[in-house]
């Protein structure tokens, strides 16, 4: 039997000829994947009678004749089901025969408590894409062909069971060529709910910016790949919401379409037609190959081969990364299959604003993007943007969370009480607990507007209506300025405030199956720390109930507060008064001076010098942003983490193995007031209880590295080996903390270790000192996995917590 499955498979003690009957019940991913067809064809290959419906709990199957068969059926059961299928628990109950005369699929029952699992969408199978392209095949051409093996789920469901009733399919009655394939159990076809045909099922429509149509069905499609080719930027309604598209090489288009979707430089995805034309543009591993080619179909981070002339510099400004992706649904084989050449796929949306999913919507959002809308009449029941991927020490690590993985669930070893984290204010996802399991939605974004906002308050309603678990409790992040923790406030719920990096380390040990103590390193931009200073390059030692903060970087200010963030000039003047006081006004030879108007260093100087608007913090994001302005690679930033990418993509190669000085100090209790507050409880809410207060902590001192730094800029030695040094000496410092605290597991987290080199490095480190290191796979070490942690910090605690304060 497949580990983990529990199943009683012994019946009264009879002979194996005589008749039995069973009634089995399998909860786990079995709704949407061909497990009822599966079984079907299962029981009539062993003659058995029956049936098999779909449940809110699962799938339930009625099962009756010789007891030796049904056996049979049990043990292959779990040997044989569908590639996209799992399953969780397999409770057996055996009766009395009641004379069932053949097998069926039987009506699904919807009643009772919702334990299903919903299926991610998944990308067109190979037999659908050969139907697409096969003359006098009925579907040629069709743009919303799929079976039990591909096709939306997510995207399109409602409400479970997993019925056609409850999808957006409803209005779409199958013709009787669908419905005979629907029928016939020995049809790839056999109870897919969204099967369709030309003759009964969605179909496209081209629109002009007011709303009127173009064409329809073939030629919107043919018109639409002429108007590409043309240089037109065409909105294009996908599975889980709009893309623009546009040639990849036409520097002029993608010029005009950063300047309408108001993103200056951050790159945009790239769709090609398939691996061998990925190929020609950039390298592709084997393991990046079958990640472009799985059924996740993610975005996936490859690097740029020089000189790709079909993907234009624009695409990526200064980046060596393509986000490559092929296309996952019909309608995209058919378009890049018309166009023969790589397409920008940018999410249809502006800067800091959710995907559009409505047509309509679509014309008022991106009417003053977009030349032309390709659109369909499929309703989408919520949005899923494209997952983005990057492999990093020979496995993948998800970045971007959402069409493919989402809303799989993690399993946990204990029964949970039903709490939701709300997430970050940055690259926000919600977690909900069910049972055993937490589910993490898709990605929403940044919430700094207020349409994101709507979806974010939106898809909290969505996952629990979906999953059938009204929250008890919200976890929410300690920052009070967050608008997620804000609107969970207001719900009028027991919330649970949870410390930033606290939150980032037990979601990966739960992705990890960790259980407590370990150390967790803790890397990323901005957190608020239990001292209300910011921190942001954290060592926390997490036990059974609690975390204690055993060690950061040396803390600096950050004149300007969030305006840092933008601009990394400002945590570099920080750091060189922080090392060398006034004198950091007069070191005019360096970039990060040069940066600044004469007439703005004043102010800085007195931010900096009495701490108003200058708040400390120990960020390891913002020493990466520090030494990118002091080497001169960025100065201000276009969007988040933009600097840090520069300084990682300076290391043109990975063959310096020299490193700078940075020492490790001890800060005893008695100093730790005049450097690190003790803790201040949260002014707004209930507090994280879990919070140790330690008596000494480690401190990692970057101040000899940065001299030393500075001392070979000055020297000219190229920008490429500075960074390399920079990244091997943070690597050593994490091993160096690792030692003393010695906690044989580390945990590595946080949006810094997107950042491949140091990842890799830090995981070499690590082990050549008899350390296990753990990091993220299939959830982002970035703020789109903290919404996990939350929900377990929330857990870990007393239970029920106090009510948030008024």
């Amino acid at each position: 039997m497949t580990p983990g499955i529990q199943t009683l498979i012994q019946p009264p003690r009879c002979s194996p000829t005589a008749t039995a009957r069973a009634r089995v019940v399998i909860h786990g991913m079995v709704q949407g994947v061909g497990f009822r067809p599966f079984i079907f064809r299962l029981a009539t290959e062993l003659g058995l009678t029956g049936g098999v419906s779909n449940t809110a709990q699962g799938v339930v199957l009625e099962l009756e004749g010789h007891r030796a068969r049904l056996e049979t059926l049990l043990l292959r059961l779990a040997r044989e089901r569908p590639p996209h299928s799992s399953i969780q628990s397999l409770e057996t109950t055996w009766l009395d025969p009641v004379g069932h005369a053949e097998f069926g699929i039987w009506p699904s029952d919807d009643a009772g408590e919702t334990t299903a699992l919903v299926l991610p969408d998944i990308a067109t199978c190979a037999e659908c894409v050969r139907d697409l392209f096969e003359p006098g095949n009925r579907r040629m051409g069709y743009p919303f062909t799929n079976c039990t093996h591909c096709g939306p789920r997510f995207s399109i469901i409602n409400a479970l069971p997993y019925d056609r009733k409850n999808t957006s399919m409803a209005g779409f009655e199958m013709c009787p060529d669908c419905r005979a394939e629907y029928d016939d159990p020995a049809n790839r076809r056999f109870h897919a709910q969204p099967n369709a045909c030309p003759t009964c099922g969605p179909h496209v429509e081209l629109w002009d910016r007011a709303g009127h149509g173009l064409r329809t069905r073939r030629e919107a499609l043919l018109e639409a790949v002429r108007a590409i080719r043309e240089g037109a930027i065409v909105a294009v309604k996908g599975l889980g919401g709009f893309h623009l598209v546009a040639l990849a090489r036409d520097e002029q288009t993608v010029e005009r379409l950063r300047a309408a979707k108001h993103r200056d430089e951050k790159p945009f995805a790239v769709m090609f037609p398939s691996v061998e034309n990925a190929a020609v543009a950039c390298e592709v591993s084997p393991l990046e190959e079958r990640l472009l080619t799985s059924s996740e179909a993610p975005i996936v981070l490859l690097r740029r081969r020089p000189g790709g002339a079909d993907v234009c510099a624009g695409v990526a400004p200064g980046n060596p990364l393509i986000g490559a992706l092929l296309p996952y649904t019909p309608l995209h084989h058919l378009l890049l299959a018309g166009l023969s050449e790589p397409v920008v796929a940018t999410s249809g949306n502006l800067a800091d604003e959710p995907i559009c999913t409505d047509e309509h919507e679509a014309l008022t959002r991106l009417g003053a993007i977009a030349d032309m809308f390709l659109t369909h009449n499929r309703p989408i029941v919520r949005h899923v943007d494209d997952s983005v991927v990057r492999v990093v020490a020979g496995r993948e690590l998800v970045l971007r969370r959402a069409r493919g993985y989402a809303p799989l669930p993690l399993t946990v070893r204990e029964t949970l009480p039903a709490v939701a984290g709300v997430g970050a204010q940055l690259k926000n996802t919600v977690a909900l607990a069910r049972g055993r399991q937490v589910f993490l939605s898709q990605h929403v974004g940044d919430l700094e507007t207020a349409p994101a906002l709507a979806a974010h308050v939106k898809v909290v309603a969505d996952l629990g209506r979906l999953l059938g678990a009204e929250p008890e409790v919200f976890a929410a992040d300690r920052h009070h300025d967050y608008a997620a923790t804000l609107r969970a406030l207001r719900s009028g719920k027991p919330v649970v405030c949870v410390q930033h990096h606290y939150a980032h380390v037990l979601a990966c040990m739960a992705e990890n199956d960790l259980s407590a103590p370990v150390l967790g390193v803790s890397w990323d931009g901005t957190g608020l720390g239990m001292d209300q200073t910011i921190w942001g390059g954290e060592f926390l030692r997490i036990t059974s109930r609690k975390f204690e903060r055993v060690g950061h970087l040396r803390t600096f200010r950050l004149p300007g507060g969030d305006r840092a963030i933008q601009e990394p000039r400002r945590s570099a003047l920080g750091l060189l008064a922080a090392l060398h006081g006034d004198r950091a006004y007069t070191m005019t030879d360096l970039a990060t001076l040069r940066a600044f108007a004469p007439s703005e260093l004043p102010a800085l100087r007195r931010m900096i010098a009495t701490g108003i608007n200058s708040p400390l913090t120990s960020s390891a994001g913002r020493l990466f942003d520090a030494v990118a302005s002091l080497t001169g690679l960025r100065q201000r930033s276009r969007f988040e983490g933009q600097a840090a990418m520069d300084l990682e993509f300076a290391l043109e190669r990975d063959e310096s193995e020299d490193v700078y000085p940075m020492p490790l100090r001890r800060l005893i209790k008695e100093r730790a007031a005049s450097n690190d507050n003790p803790r201040q409880p949260c002014p707004i809410h209930a507090d994280c209880e879990a919070y140790k207060p330690s008596l000494a902590r480690l401190i990692l001192d970057w101040g000899p590295l940065i001299e030393k730094l500075v001392e070979d800029l000055r020297a000219g030695i190229p920008v490429w080996e500075l960074s390399a040094r920079f990244h091997n000496t943070l690597a050593d410092g994490i091993t160096a903390v690792a030692k003393c605290v010695r906690e044989r597991r580390v945990v590595l987290t946080g949006g810094c270790f997107q950042n491949r080199y140091l990842l890799e490095r830090t995981v070499e480190c690590l082990r050549s000192e008899g350390f296990i290191p753990y990091w993220h796979q299939r959830v982002p070490p970035n703020d789109g996995g903290i919404a996990i942690g939350q929900v377990l910090a929330a857990i870990r605690q007393s239970f029920p917590p106090r009510p948030p304060c008024a």
